[in-house]
């Protein structure tokens, strides 16, 4: 059976979303840990989030899709998100709790009204944060609903968040190959990096709505090198299959510096995309008629 790293320790939500993929599962301490695992061979998929409906993009896996060899999306999921607040069985009084940035964002509100006063600590994911209540470090740790089944802990509270409908988006990458199939509920992912030039990333969304592309997804990232110069990381609805994306991609070559292809997968919704390729392949034979002489 295929094996699939993720982003660890057990008891995380990247636990629970890449058992949706149905492999054999391989904790990891890092996000760049789990994509370097499929970079070596170690393991033939990797499990990371990618954005939240609160938080936003996850950093951590917007600069290691860029490092070093790469990988390709075939596949996401989407999860509720919900969390719990653990302690250790007899715990009388809260003074500190510990989670991931992220997680401590979704909450803020809620440990405040509830236990104000106390100190938020920030760790390497929410599994860590149950690990170091575990061992006595803080009082309390905010999880993954499924973080009780692992460790030695107990509920104090249960469905808790500040927005009603946050939710995480992940991804399931794996060495380049052979792309999925398109379904017609597709996306696209690249990255581009562009030149300092005025005007360029009004050049790269233009392309996309000349050929009525839907913009899904826009981040920038600086490229930790020159000051002034970043990485767009850019999902579009459709697959590269299509001519009007193909083209657009095409497009994008043109006005960047580097651009990496990061997948063309199911959206994970499943909702159709609205196409308008037959128009693009209509062109596209139009042209190859007038360049072999067939048409005027």
């Amino acid at each position: 059976m295929p094996r699939i790293a993720y982003f660890g320790p057990q008891g995380t939500f990247t636990e629970q979303a890449a058992v949706r993929f149905g492999a054999d599962l391989v904790p990891v301490e890092t996000i760049q840990l789990a994509i370097a695992s499929v970079r070596k061979g170690e393991t033939e998929f990797a499990c990371v989030p990618i954005e939240n409906s609160v938080e936003g993009a996850v950093p951590a896996t917007l600069d290691a899709l860029v490092r070093d060899e790469p990988v390709v999306a075939v596949a996401e999921t989407v999860l509720d998100v919900r969390f719990s607040v653990l302690v250790r069985p007899g715990t009388a009084e809260i003074r500190t709790i510990a989670s991931h940035p992220h997680a401590l964002a979704q909450v803020r509100e809620w440990i405040a009204a509830e236990l104000p006063g106390v100190t938020s600590i920030a760790t390497s994911s929410t599994a860590a944060a149950a690990a170091a209540v575990e061992r006595g470090e803080f009082d309390a740790a905010v999880t993954a609903p499924v973080a009780v089944t692992h460790y030695a802990l107990e509920e104090y509270a249960t469905d808790v968040l500040d927005v009603a409908d946050a939710r995480t988006r992940f991804l399931l990458l794996r060495r380049p190959g052979a792309l999925p199939e398109p379904t017609g509920a597709d996306r696209t992912s690249v990255v581009v990096t562009t030149p300092d030039r005025m005007g360029v990333l009004s050049e790269l969304l233009t392309e996309l709505a000349l050929r009525g592309i839907n913009l899904t997804g826009l981040e920038s990232r600086p490229t930790k090198g020159k000051l002034g110069e970043y990485r767009f990381y850019i999902d579009v609805e459709g697959h590269i299959a299509e001519p009007r994306i193909g083209d657009a991609l095409a497009a994008l070559h043109r006005h960047s510096r580097e651009i990496r292809f990061l997948g063309s997968f199911p959206k994970a919704d499943q909702r159709p995309v609205e196409a308008r390729n037959d128009e693009f392949a209509a062109a596209a034979t139009w042209v190859d008629a007038v360049r072999k002489g067939e048409r005027g």
